[in-house]
């Protein structure tokens, strides 16, 4: 539960740290200094191994590890790092022979506006701006998007879609039956924050803050104007940026759950402090769930699909992988064949021609 600024950044960050075979495949010069796969038509090189892995270092870094430990913890998976992006290889290509550039495309311009819209910007020149800002390449971004888009596109057709579909009447209603405590209705809250950041601040005085927020919202303070004037986000500021939104109460964090467990609606939480800052949350509304399960076929289809889908997903890259060409560089090729588990398609015996004698055929036989 952040700012929406944060929520935004991290959103941008996800896209950022995924594959960087996407801005190799998007316009990136690459110097292709060794070929790591052969994947169909196209390559995975060293130079994007190393830009993956400095990626994943500097996100162990980040998350506390030494220089030393990330380097290592990353170097034990490198095997998997070429397989991962292996995969990517072939979902790419995929996307492309079903015609889903277009589609892409148009979801990343979606998101693009959704994120400007969310941070009270109104053009994409300004949002280009506010993420160089932020040390952010925007174009590097919507090259990441683009892959990242692609890959979740063909698995949502290829395999999750055709598994909703899949299920008979008769099993949805033995799933149901089998699981009825999945399908009770869920408490759900409607969320608004303050959120006041400790870097570069003395955590005392941020603490101290948010104790004087919290007195001044419970002692009739509007809530959103406090937020508009002290939640650190300069994109919305002034823009009311206190609204969160509605979540349901199984899917929120243990702390942030345990931090308004015992709040009625309008009312405000201590300040509950995270890595990132001291956030104070106010519910705004909150509908009790209930405790008999409903039938919905929908939600059963849902349901299943989630239970089933990461195997489903597994299996269609084993089969693209099966189908496909991939060669791996001898250097890599006894760690990394194991994870791709490719099956050789069977070996075809040619079959002696039979020999036809007869004139229904129209035949002469040979003497």
């Amino acid at each position: 539960m952040k700012s929406k600024l944060i929520i935004a950044t991290l959103l941008m960050t996800a896209f950022v740290l995924a594959p960087s075979l996407a801005r190799a495949q998007e316009g990136e010069p690459v110097v292709v200094d060794e070929v790591i796969a052969q994947v169909n038509d196209g390559v995975v090189t060293l130079s994007q191994l190393k830009r993956e892995m400095k990626e994943r270092i500097e996100t162990l870094k980040q998350n506390g590890k030494t220089a030393q430990q990330a380097t290592s913890e990353v170097e034990q998976h490198k095997a998997e790092l070429i397989a991962l992006l292996i995969n990517e290889q072939l979902l790419i290509q995929k996307g492309k022979e079903l015609d889903l550039t277009e589609r892409v495309e148009a979801e990343v311009n979606k998101r693009m506006l959704e994120v400007a819209k969310e941070n009270g910007i109104n053009s994409i020149d300004k949002l280009d701006d506010e993420m160089r800002k932020a040390g952010v390449d925007p174009a590097a971004t919507r090259a990441t998007m683009r892959i990242e888009i692609m890959k979740q596109a063909v698995l949502e057709s290829e395999v999750d879609s055709k598994l909703f579909f899949s299920y008979s009447s008769d099993e949805l209603h033995r799933y149901f039956d089998a699981h009825q405590a999945n399908f009770l209705k869920p408490e759900t809250v409607d969320l608004s924050e303050i959120f006041l950041g400790l870097a570069g601040k003395q955590e005392a005085d941020v603490k101290a803050l948010a104790a004087k927020l919290v007195a001044q919202a419970r002692g009739g303070a509007d809530f959103c104007t406090l937020a508009a004037a002290y939640t650190e986000n300069p994109v919305t500021a002034g823009k009311k940026p206190c609204k969160v939104g509605l979540f349901q109460v199984p899917d929120l964090s243990p702390a942030i759950a345990g931090a308004i467990k015992n709040l009625n609606a309008g009312t405000v939480s201590e300040p509950l402090k995270t890595d990132e800052g001291y956030h104070i949350l106010r519910v705004d509304a909150r509908t009790a769930g209930s405790n008999t399960p409903t039938f919905n076929e929908n939600n059963v289809r849902e349901a299943i699909t989630r239970e089933r889908s990461a195997k489903a997903r597994e299996d269609y890259l084993q089969g693209l992988r099966n189908d496909g060409y991939v060669k791996i560089s001898e250097s890599y090729r006894a760690e990394v064949e194991p994870l791709l588990k490719i099956v050789p398609p069977p070996a075809i015996t040619k079959k002696a021609p039979e020999k036809k004698r007869g004139k229904l055929l129209g035949i002469i036989p040979k003497p």
